[in-house]
């Protein structure tokens, strides 16, 4: 199925680009998340039309993540959990965990935007994760995770 990109989609394209994507793609993520629409005449009509609104709405995106990744950038989470005498936890921290303690302390982050590269923590100590904002921007969150031996 072809469709029109009406955002940066990740490794498929930017904004204004015709692809051709699998017909399961498109009918279950890209058009309900409204990053496209089908690739029809009227369509790319009335994109064209549009195309301006949605270039600036897009750059008033990226503006606002970068603004917010600046603030985000270095910021330390710190998170207590019952662990062990040899440090391990009982449990671990996902990515929900770090995003509930962001969006207490005034960022809005979605756990969905949380990156754990190496899977959830499971030791006391400090940890990096990276929290993407944008398709093009991120910034580093350092976790410290302190445990509770009651």
């Amino acid at each position: 199925m072809q469709v029109i990109l009406l955002d940066k989609v990740v490794n498929l394209g930017n904004l204004g680009d015709i692809v051709k994507v699998k017909d399961g793609y498109a009918r279950n993520f890209l058009i309900p998340t409204g990053a496209a629409r089908r690739a029809t005449e009227a369509a790319k009509a009335e994109f064209e039309a549009k195309r301006a609104e949605l270039e600036k709405a897009a750059a008033e995106k990226l503006a606002a993540a970068q603004a917010m990744g600046e603030k985000l950038n270095g910021v330390n989470v710190k998170l207590t959990q019952k662990a062990g005498v040899d440090g391990r936890l009982f449990g671990s921290i996902t990515n929900a965990d770090i995003a509930e303690e962001l969006t207490k302390a005034g960022f809005e982050v979605h756990k969905a935007q949380v990156r754990m590269p190496n899977g959830p923590i499971k030791m006391v100590g400090d940890a990096t994760v990276v929290v993407a904002l944008h398709t093009d921007v991120s910034a580093e969150v350092s976790v410290s995770v302190y445990g509770d031996h009651s």
